[in-house]
């Protein structure tokens, strides 16, 4: 049986392993759409110029978030929690998007969906695994 200090390093690493990746996928789509290739626009369909900058850039928070969480720096706990909180703010303001008669792909409502759960499971594991155990003296 693993010992909650090695169990709580798994999980960090592996939130830090998922944003980071994450990440990287969510830089190479967004930016594939947004500056190199047609076809991905095409592929796209009707999507929302305003949620694919969003996402872009949040990629690139996405990686360093994941970086500072293996590293265990406190400062990645904020961010997480700081990209959930936007992702979820901008997922509302495309809501409100849809309810004014905007164009939209549905499949972003999912990928949208998708993106709040894992950025509040990651904010959640860092605070419970990072933040609360440097806060107590451990790790």
């Amino acid at each position: 049986m693993m010992s909650k200090h090695v169990d709580g390093k798994v999980w960090i690493w592996s939130a830090s392993i998922v944003a980071i990746l994450f990440g990287l996928l969510t830089i190479r789509e967004g930016g594939a759409v947004l500056f190199w290739s047609e076809a991905a626009q095409r592929a796209a369909g009707q999507y929302v110029p305003f949620v694919v900058w969003f996402n872009f850039l949040a990629g690139f928070a996405y990686v360093i978030a994941g970086f500072g969480l293996w590293f265990r720096q406190l400062w990645a706990v904020g961010l997480a929690f700081g990209v959930a909180a936007a992702t979820i703010a901008v997922f509302v303001a495309f809501g409100i998007h849809i309810a004014g008669g905007g164009g939209y792909e549905p499949r972003t409502i999912v990928a949208m969906s998708l993106r709040s759960a894992v950025w509040i499971a990651i904010a959640v594991i860092a605070y419970r695994f990072l933040w609360r155990k440097r806060r107590r003296g451990g790790l």
